[in-house]
């Protein structure tokens, strides 16, 4: 599914090269009165979801660029935790800048090959973020069911092999349309988004909706042990009990807003193919994307430690009304 997303930024670009060939003027030359076919005055007209999906990509490097930078000069951000938030806001700015280029590559250029590197980029960008997402949510989790000995070596180990993993699998998704993982020879088979076969768009699709109800169990579990948590606290329940409610809906609103995003483009590929209008297309891609938008909020910018560094970079100083608490194991 992840790979359709990506694909689904260069289909415009098939349209684009037959214009290139088809649209171009007949000028008269003024001194030879002989007519000049000047392919560089061709009219070429962009699409508004082009430029809509190329905001969102300049809006999406912004916002992480500043979590990448936050984190590497902050060395006390030096947690698992932070570990897995600056793997995805790389991965979400890998993803933003893929979009730029991807539409200077639609408009500018007319290569084949530059294109499926335009494409592959997204892959591993787009697969890296939803996968940094699911690897958040097993290190909450085990923060909550290993309290103890979440703060060890051993952790930050196995973090930095999770992230390890996980870009490797991605570089190597990303490779995929250049080896010859594409419909380009074949446009019959392509699904919605192109160059992308059917076969290949629905096993993503219904990959991303496993990932998704994994996502789902781990979440489930991460609020049994809250509850649990704070029940064992008597001394600070009502505190705890606050606490709790909190991170549940916090976790509520993190399910449903990925949901959101990612889950009309993964049903769309599945039962749609390349003879469905492409504006259905872009309209359950530019959601898809938006949720690297919305990710820096939810995973960085939430955070007190982050947000502390982020006062002191801009201002210097800390408000004095701002709270620095220590998380707890109820909190989600």
């Amino acid at each position: 599914m992840i790979h359709s997303l990506a694909a689904a930024m260069s289909n415009q670009l098939q349209n684009t090269s037959s214009l290139s060939t088809a649209d171009t003027w007949n000028l008269l030359d003024v001194r030879n009165s002989s007519p000049v076919r000047t392919a560089e005055l061709r009219p070429l007209s962009v699409s508004p979801w082009d430029i809509a999906l190329c905001v969102t990509g300049t809006l999406i490097s912004c916002e992480n660029a500043i979590v990448i930078a936050i984190l590497f000069y902050t060395p006390t951000l030096r947690a698992p935790m932070f570990i897995l938030i600056g793997s995805l806001a790389f991965a979400d700015l890998l993803a933003g800048l893929g979009l730029i280029l991807n539409f200077v590559f639609i408009y500018m250029l007319n290569m084949e090959f530059v294109t499926l590197i335009s494409v592959g980029l997204l892959i591993a960008a787009f697969s890296a973020s939803v996968l940094n997402i699911l690897a958040i949510t097993v290190d909450r989790y085990l923060s909550l069911y290993n309290a103890l000995t979440y703060h060890s070596e051993r952790m930050v180990t196995f973090t930095y092999v999770m992230v390890g993993l996980i870009w490797l699998v991605c570089i190597i998704l990303g490779l995929l349309p250049i080896l010859g993982w594409n419909c380009l020879r074949d446009e019959a088979s392509c699904s919605i988004c192109w160059p992308v076969t059917k076969n290949n768009a629905v096993v993503l699709a219904v990959t991303f909706l496993l990932v998704f109800a994994l996502m789902m169990q781990l979440y489930l579990q991460i609020c049994k042990i809250a509850f649990r948590h704070a029940q064992q606290i008597a001394v600070q329940h009502q505190f705890m009990a606050i606490s709790t409610t909190k991170g549940v809906s916090t976790l509520s609103v993190i399910l449903c807003t990925f949901a959101a995003c990612w889950m009309p483009f993964a049903m769309y590929s599945i039962v749609a193919d390349s003879s469905y209008p492409m504006i259905y297309t872009y309209a359950t891609v530019l959601p898809a994307t938006c949720n690297s938008v919305i990710n820096p909020i939810i995973y960085a910018y939430r955070n007190p430690d982050i947000q502390k560094s982020l006062w002191l970079a801009c201002c210097g100083c800390v408000p004095s009304n701002f709270s620095l608490r220590p998380r707890t194991s109820s909190d989600v």
